[in-house]
């Protein structure tokens, strides 16, 4: 959430929620939430969703993804659920290929793509046109991609 440039509040938190279950309702595909396992709290979410990011991905392009309240930082929350994603998606649906961005010194969110064994994709850099003028700071996003052949070598 540090590289979003804002939080949301309660009202906007359940539309996005609301937007989220829509996308895997219609798609299969999108962000679940995640829960701790000893309290039951919402945490944050994460997920593989189709991304609407074209030129930069071609239709049908998947991403993993995640946010994280920050108190949950640090935990391993994200790997863990970042594998059983992987899984999801190269095991199950058949995927060839997931992807993942994020802001280009976001090292948190890197560095679990990292750890997730996905590599780091220059030449698919790209400025974020969903963000606005008023942060440029958060315009540059780095592309990590995993490939289902390196995939099945990690597992």
């Amino acid at each position: 959430m540090e590289f979003l440039g804002f939080t949301r509040d309660r009202a906007q938190s359940d539309e996005l929620f609301d937007r989220l279950k829509r996308d895997i309702d219609t798609t299969g595909y999108g962000f679940y939430a995640l829960e701790e396992r000893t309290t039951g709290a919402c945490i944050g979410f994460a997920g593989l969703a189709l991304t609407d990011l074209e030129p930069y991905f071609t239709k049908g392009t998947v991403e993993i993804g995640w946010r994280l309240a920050r108190r949950h930082w640090g935990k391993g929350y994200v790997t863990e659920a970042g594998r059983r994603l992987l899984a999801l998606g190269f095991d199950e649906r058949g995927l060839n290929e997931i992807v993942s961005f994020a802001v280009f010194n976001n090292h948190r969110s890197t560095a679990v793509m990292e750890r997730l064994g996905m590599k780091r994709d220059p030449a698919r850099d790209f400025d974020h046109p969903k963000i606005g003028d008023a942060t440029p700071h958060l315009k540059r996003h780095v592309v990590y991609s995993l490939r289902r052949e390196d995939w099945v070598q990690t597992v």
